[in-house]
């Protein structure tokens, strides 16, 4: 790869990062799952592999060797090469959970997450809890991230289609206010304020205000539910490894559940 170029001639530092992505990371990580996996000893492998990343680097940016790892990942614009890793072995798991249901692997794990009917002899479904805490391996993080997975929503699904949504059917019973970033605070407050106020003159409706936070890749849902002459509840609800958008959707159907529940 030197003789590609240096500081001074040859192909440009981004040809050179794309030249490191393209064609040294695939195959210096090749089958990483095999070793790559929670308890896992990383120590070694991750040392090689912060070598290989930082030589490359230098080589990017034509720095000294004696610059620092992190400064130099930072303007290669490459990313650290475990957090590239957990990137990887997150999506791994995933396209492992979205193979057909006669897949083999979905004969392994637990059948809970919609896997095959058949299960295999060596299924994690056939072992008990104390078992299990002694087995490690991908297949075994790829079982545990299914727990915390919500069933796709279909774009094609009828109850999606215009007309046939919720706020098309029921326009004149739900009405859904989102807090954008653009409005200024003082006209978005004087638009909850009328709300409230309307609302709490009528016994027959409810206001359920929702909001998640995510951190380390655990969701933490908030709602509120308010109802004219009613306490106001609060639910709290965690989740791990969901995305924003359906933490948030979780939040406002748990919300619409509870303020149906109490209006009825």
């Amino acid at each position: 790869m030197k003789l590609l170029g240096n500081s001074s001639r040859g192909i440009t530092p981004i040809q050179k990062c794309s030249l490191y992505r393209c064609c040294i990371l695939p195959i210096a990580l090749y089958s990483f799952q095999l070793w790559f996996y929670h308890y896992a000893p990383l120590a070694h492998p991750l040392k090689a592999l912060g070598k290989m990343q930082r030589r490359a680097a230098i080589w990017m940016l034509g720095a000294f060797k004696t610059s620092p790892q992190e400064g130099i990942e930072v303007i290669a614009d490459l990313i650290p090469i475990k957090l590239h890793l957990k990137k990887l072995g997150g999506r791994a798991q995933l396209h492992a959970l979205a193979l057909p249901t006669n897949h083999i692997i979905c004969s392994l794990i637990d059948s809970s997450f919609g896997s095959s009917n058949i299960l295999h002899p060596s299924s994690l479904s056939n072992f008990t809890g104390h078992q299990r805490k002694k087995i490690k391996g991908h297949l075994v993080d790829t079982n545990n991230r299914s727990h915390g997975l919500f069933p796709a929503f279909s774009p094609t699904y009828s109850e999606l289609t215009p007309g046939s949504r919720i706020i098309d059917t029921f326009s004149d019973r739900f009405s859904f206010n989102l807090c954008m970033k653009e409005k200024s605070n003082k006209s978005h407050i004087q638009q909850l304020d009328s709300m409230v106020i309307e609302a709490s003159s009528s016994q027959s409706t409810a206001i359920v205000a929702s909001d998640t936070s995510i951190k380390n890749d655990i969701a933490i849902l908030i709602s509120h539910t308010h109802i004219s002459n009613q306490p106001l509840v609060k639910t709290i609800h965690y989740a791990a490894f969901v995305t924003s958008t359906e933490a948030k959707m979780f939040a406002i159907r748990c919300g619409i559940n509870q303020a149906t529940a109490k209006l009825l």
